[in-house]
């Protein structure tokens, strides 16, 4: 556990004054653990995808529903780039100083230069209550869709909407 990437999101949503429910559980790595603990059962759960285009120019976090199958080549048009795929664990560590395990959207306010573009699905929009780990795969954070985009435009990172 990251108990200061865990705090970093807490500070940030206290001074956003964003309500939020915090659940902690033990450590979740895919969404099949997720899925066997019983972690996303007070809202619709996320699955985030660090990627990066070819040249390794351009890095995204891809933020859907848990279960939604994300086709790599309908994003790649959609968001006007050349062919994608995961970044790696280096990658991910120097972009949002997270670990594989621990990836979500808060993982932006370690982005102090916002060169990571998040990309996010149009079925997101307007929920109530979405699952995103707090940069630690020990607990998670329930927020609105509202809030969740407040955190990463406080923040100055793009926001790209998609269908996937």
């Amino acid at each position: 556990m990251n108990k200061e990437n865990r705090q970093a999101v807490l500070d940030k949503l206290n001074s956003l004054g964003i309500h939020y429910e915090m659940v902690e559980h033990e450590a979740v790595f895919t969404i099949e653990d997720i899925d066997k603990a019983g972690t996303f059962d007070r809202g619709l759960g996320c699955k985030n995808l660090f990627l990066r285009d070819a040249s390794g120019k351009r890095h995204f976090l891809l933020v859907a529903p848990e279960h939604k199958e994300v086709d790599l080549r309908s994003v790649r048009s959609q968001l006007g780039c050349s062919r994608l795929s995961f970044g790696s664990e280096e990658r991910l560590w120097n972009c949002l100083k997270l670990t594989p395990g621990s990836v979500s959207p808060f993982g932006v306010i370690n982005d102090k230069d916002c060169k990571v573009e998040v990309v996010l699905d149009r079925e997101l929009v307007g929920k109530e209550s979405l699952g995103f780990h707090p940069n630690d795969n020990t607990a998670t954070i329930w927020i609105s869709f509202e809030d969740i985009k407040k955190v990463i435009e406080d923040n100055g990172n793009s926001i790209t909407y998609i269908e996937l």
